[in-house]
């Protein structure tokens, strides 16, 4: 299940830092995929053994500089919806600012679990400075250094303690998990109700709380699988000009919970930085995709010309990785819906390919053999061996050479690009790791 931890405060206590530190220090699972504005908001952490989302709230509100207590309204209130732990950072250095009561008097009313970070204690001062953060009534305040790294080991403990138990309300594994996401008005609701409505009895509901993603199961056409809905992305916010951001984050639950996830684009819009948001959370988590160009019975221009201009600019603006299928349709007409479901399925086993170490050999040698990796201060570099791991979240194949660090990223895609094209893999991102033989 998806577990989220949302950090809140006024501005300049030192949340970013704190996210960064969280975010990298912990985790070889976060890779900072460039590009977009808000992605960086958004990591994934490890702690004892427990997997987490972490979430800067500040970096997800229009105007979040500004110190507007509207603006901090909507960062809490945000958290206080979607977040199962809730990290309220102040100053050690400043105290109690009014800004901080008004928070925390916002917090004291919540049943989530709240924890108080007292930031920037960075020369060990905390006895001194701690016991003032106990007036702000959250409980035992946690002293940290978000820039040295001090007390975070103490502070996350108690986040993996106060994290609430979740029951696995997953369905079945065996049953592909597919999460329609995009951002708003790209037409969740009108797919989810097109493939739904028609026979309502096709439907369960397994529901956790609200903020848990809603799986619906679909059996009937020869498809099986589960639909997966936040309750959030349901709900009307009252939130207007933030929705877009409000979307990002309610899509995050459903990303996580999923395994393949069909990314609606508006097509009398064209593909925009809000798309990219999402991708770029998608390419994170690891998840298979299908891009649906929803509303392609609206597009002035149907022609094959209009369609492969299209296509190239979604590519583009999702580049490095292309290999994903893009297919046009409507939901509103039903236009092609049942080809996403049989396309997205089509990923899901894409992800679960297994090619036999021989082949891999005979076949990606020969290519190796050809273009050889470039030699490093002289020194030549032999891939001797590759094989496949089993059970991996994504296809992920490990190269066994003389010397793997001299491996550079150009002659990883060159590798990445031969496996592509030798075998379809298409929709599912995969992983290469060099090892030492």
């Amino acid at each position: 299940m998806g577990r989220l931890v949302a950090i809140v405060g006024r501005p300049n206590v030192g949340k970013s830092t704190l996210f960064n530190r969280l975010t990298q220090t912990r985790a070889a699972i976060v890779d900072d995929t460039s590009g977009t504005t808000r992605d960086r908001q958004y990591g994934l952490m490890e702690w004892n053994g427990l997997e987490m989302s972490v979430v800067d709230t500040g970096g997800w509100v229009v105007n979040s500089e500004d110190i507007f207590e509207e603006e901090i309204n909507k960062q809490v209130a945000l958290a206080i919806e979607e977040a199962d732990v809730i990290l309220f950072v102040v100053d050690s250095k400043n105290g109690i600012t009014d800004l901080d009561d008004h928070v925390a008097d916002i917090l004291r009313r919540t049943s989530k679990p709240v924890i108080v970070v007292a930031n920037k204690d960075d020369n060990n001062e905390s006895v001194y400075t701690e016991a003032q953060f106990f007036a702000l009534g959250l409980g035992q305040p946690y002293s940290i250094s978000a820039i040295n790294g001090t007390g975070t080991g103490d502070l996350l403990d108690e986040v993996v303690r106060r994290m609430p138990e979740k029951a696995d309300d997953r369905p079945d594994d065996d049953i592909p998990r597919f999460a329609i996401v995009g951002r708003p008005n790209a037409g969740k609701s009108s797919l989810i109700n097109a493939l739904m409505e028609q026979d309502r009895n096709i439907v369960t509901d397994i529901a956790g709380t609200t903020r848990d993603s809603i799986y619906s199961r679909y059996n009937k056409f020869g498809f099986d699988f589960y639909l997966v809905d936040t309750a959030g992305i349901r709900k009307k916010n009252k939130v207007n000009e933030d929705i877009e951001y409000y979307s990002v984050l309610r899509s995050i639950r459903a990303i996580e919970n999923s395994d393949v996830c069909i990314l609606l684009i508006d097509a009398t819009r064209g593909i925009e930085a809000q798309d990219v948001n999402i991708f770029s959370i998608i390419q994170k988590a690891r998840k298979g995709l299908v891009v649906l160009v929803n509303k392609w019975d609206l597009a002035e221009h149907k022609s094959q010309r209009s369609i492969d201009t299209f296509e190239s600019a979604i590519r583009s603006r999702l580049a490095p990785f292309t290999d994903f299928p893009i297919i046009f349709g409507s939901a509103l007409t039903k236009q092609r819906i049942y080809k996403v479901l049989e396309t997205a399925i089509d990923v899901y086993k894409n992800q679960k390919v297994i090619i036999p170490t021989s082949q891999l050999n005979n076949i990606l040698q020969a290519d190796i053999t050809a273009f050889p990796p470039p030699a490093v201060k002289g020194k030549f570099i032999k891939i001797k061996y590759i094989t496949m791991l089993k059970g991996a979240r994504v296809p992920t194949f490990i190269f066994f050479c003389n010397l793997p660090q001299w491996i550079r990223d150009p002659y990883k895609r060159f590798l990445e690009n031969k496996i592509r094209e030798h075998w379809n893999l298409s929709g599912t991102q995969i992983n290469l790791y060099f090892r030492e033989k």
